[in-house]
């Protein structure tokens, strides 16, 4: 079964997946916490009319729209959650910033990218509200791996785990029935955010995200349906990930030209998006900006093809 729960911003909904599973029904995916997404699962459980139960959730990653809903309904039906281990040890950890304040860290991480002051002052006043977004996850759960396979019904679904946008994000291929639940792994209309993070300032997630696409290309036929978690289902694997890899080359070489003068990370927006970043606009959206800006320097830097030198107020300045 399709679901779709509605979520408070311009990408206004995600998809869910139910799968028969014998007496039960295993979900994959969950819904952000929000009092509409509460309403919603409320209002479906309450139309169920065949008796059965939600007896195992499965979450692709720890992003609040995918995860935010696995607490309230492992605890509602007292039943598991399954999840790649780096995706739910993340996801405790930053449920545990709640309420923090912004660490000494994560500000000289965004003033190195060339933030001012105004959006420092407003990244502050943010801080910590991952956790309102995802109910407590419970205290244990089923760890998925890589590559195993596991038994949903009257088929059997393979684990494929992705990297770049999140950590360790696992999909569900089914080649019986020729799906695959591809979270937000493969889109049909965006590309993922691939973002570099204050927690790791030096990572280098725009390699793992164009190793998972010939990973999935190479474990994957193409005759699958996919089932993303934004948009609609669609067909044409193999040429969605080819134009997703052109995409970001095509990205880093456009950035890469711009380097020819030293430059900061909010000096090459421009150069990466199909619009201006307006500082204005809030620090949630230059904090996207910045770190997929970042995600493609890192990834040129690490290739010997830029250099990078700090100034006196240790903001990053970055040249070919």
């Amino acid at each position: 079964m399709w679901l779709r729960m509605p979520m408070p911003m311009q990408l206004n909904h995600i998809n869910l997946w139910a799968i028969e599973d014998g007496g039960s029904w295993t979900v994959v995916d969950t819904g952000m916490r929000t009092d509409e997404t509460l309403a919603a699962w409320r209002q479906l459980l309450a139309a169920g009319d065949d008796g059965r139960r939600i007896g195992r959730v499965f979450v692709t990653h720890m992003h609040p729209d995918h995860v935010g809903m696995a607490g309230w309904l492992t605890r509602k039906f007292d039943c598991q959650l399954w999840m790649t281990k780096t995706e739910y040890l993340n996801c405790r950890v930053l449920a545990a910033d709640t309420g923090r304040e912004a660490p000494t860290d994560a500000i000289r991480f965004y003033r190195r990218a060339g933030w001012g002051e105004a959006a420092i002052e407003d990244y502050r006043a943010r801080f910590g509200k991952f956790g309102q977004f995802i109910h407590a996850l419970p205290d244990s759960y089923r760890r998925i791996r890589d590559g195993e396979t596991l038994r949903i019904g009257e088929h059997d679904w393979r684990i494929v785990v992705g990297n770049g946008h999140s950590p360790e994000h696992a999909c569900l291929h089914c080649p019986e029935l020729k799906l695959l639940i591809s979270g937000d792994q493969v889109l049909p209309r965006i590309s993922s955010n691939v973002s570099v993070y204050p927690t790791e300032p030096e990572a280098d997630p725009m390699s793992d995200w164009l190793a998972s696409i010939e990973k999935i290309k190479a474990e994957v036929p193409d005759d699958v349906l996919v089932l993303p978690a934004h948009n609609e289902p669609f067909r044409g694997l193999h040429a969605r990930l080819d134009y997703l890899a052109q995409g970001h080359h095509r990205s880093l070489a456009r950035l890469l030209k711009t380097l020819d003068q030293p430059r900061r990370v909010i000096d090459v927006f421009g150069a990466l998006f199909a619009r201006a970043i307006d500082p204005a606009e809030g620090s949630m959206q230059l904090g996207l900006a910045s770190g997929e800006s970042m995600a493609s320097l890192n990834y040129l830097l690490n290739r010997g093809e830029l250099r990078r030198e700090f100034d006196a107020d240790g903001v990053a300045w970055y040249r070919r």
